[in-house]
């Protein structure tokens, strides 16, 4: 079971009972990891699951062919599963629906008054919706008001599963440095694709170097939102991305091989500070699933790697190794974040958190 820290005593004080919640999309992949992490989550209570038409009305446990490494929740398995627009009793709702339903979905509850925590992909870039990771852009909350001004709730998303890993592994260069310019190439696990996805004749003694759905681009694109500034708008970072992604016969972590150029010239030691000095408002304020350590330096030849680091601080921090100059550019490095858990239904649960913490549920 993934675990939750132990919550700050000051903020156990104030809360006498846990938030009631929704998983929009309860049966897939992401789903299944939501309600997994959820619970023993000392803030928040799985209340109500959201499925297709095609589950609606069966228990959780019936509809949801529980593909996770623990035993589905008691509690979760007996809840009825309700129907995507059904009206919900929760105003927080976590979503893993797929895209080609989310963004109307999710449009739809917000518009209702609820606080929609998304992992899918319809409203990452939109003008007003956070693409939230909260060691690096907790300011860009800022945004819901502006959102608010046409609708009742809200919308906060994640990002892509590798850009997570990506921008964390950038964040401590550009704060200190600037970024100029990046070239990555990312290895994906199967899990990124569902658990029906990728064919097991397709990939095994396979490495596939396509990921449809526009995954390219969204590595290309959303680190510069991220990592840019809310200024009354989302100005991106003025950095330049190119992004080429495999598909490869892991079940868990996307590894990543990054060279990334600096706005001014520093030593390797000096760059390797920074990666192991990086920190941010989830550590300060000590949320129940912020790792301690966002960034995991390794000093291994061979590290990171998925079968050993994808599960350090229960999958939440980001591991990264192999720091080096680069003959092209300033600096090379690789990253490896858990895609599910840190790139995925973590991330979410974390930006609800800080949701909390700041009084915006």
């Amino acid at each position: 079971m993934t675990a939750i820290a132990a919550l700050p005593e000051q903020n156990a004080t104030r809360r006498t009972e846990r938030i009631p919640v929704a998983v929009l999309g309860a049966t897939g992949s992401v789903g299944q990891r939501f309600i997994q992490l959820l619970e023993h989550h000392p803030w928040f209570r799985l209340h109500e699951v959201v499925a297709s038409e095609r589950s609606a009305g069966k228990t959780y446990a019936a509809a949801a062919d529980w593909r996770l490494e623990t035993l589905l929740p008691g509690d979760a398995g007996t809840l009825t599963v309700k129907n995507l627009g059904d009206e919900l009793e929760s105003r927080l709702l976590f979503s893993g629906l797929d895209s080609s339903v989310a963004g109307e979905a999710e449009d739809d509850y917000a518009n209702r008054g609820c606080a929609v925590i998304s992992n899918s992909r319809n409203h990452r870039m939109d003008a007003d919706v956070p693409l939230l990771i909260p060691e690096i852009n907790a300011d860009h909350l800022d945004a819901i008001e502006e959102q608010k001004k046409h609708r009742a709730g809200y919308i906060v998303t994640n990002p892509n599963c590798s850009v997570i890993g990506l921008a964390m592994a950038l964040a401590p260069l550009e704060r200190a440095f600037g970024v100029e310019a990046v070239h990555v190439t990312t290895m994906q696990a199967i899990s990124g694709a569902g658990y029906a996805g990728v064919a097991s004749y397709a990939i095994l003694d396979n490495v596939i170097p396509f990921i449809g759905g526009g995954e390219e681009d969204k590595i290309e694109t959303e680190p510069r939102k991220i990592l840019g500034k809310w200024n009354g708008r989302f100005d991106d970072a003025p950095m330049t991305i190119s992004a080429q992604v495999n598909r490869t016969p892991v079940i868990d972590g996307h590894l990543m091989t990054i060279s990334a150029k600096l706005r001014e010239r520093v030593s390797i030691d000096n760059v390797r500070a920074a990666i192991e000095a990086f920190t941010g408002e989830p550590q300060r304020l000590g949320l129940p699933s912020a790792p301690k350590r966002p960034l995991h330096y390794i000093d291994a030849p061979d590290r990171p790697q998925p079968r050993l680091d994808r599960d350090r601080e229960h999958g939440m921090s980001v591991s990264v190794g192999r720091l080096r100059p680069c003959p092209l550019l300033d600096l090379r490095m690789v990253a490896l974040v858990h895609n599910t858990v840190r790139g995925a239904a973590g991330a979410a649960i974390l930006n609800a958190e800080l949701l909390e913490a700041r009084g915006l549920l």
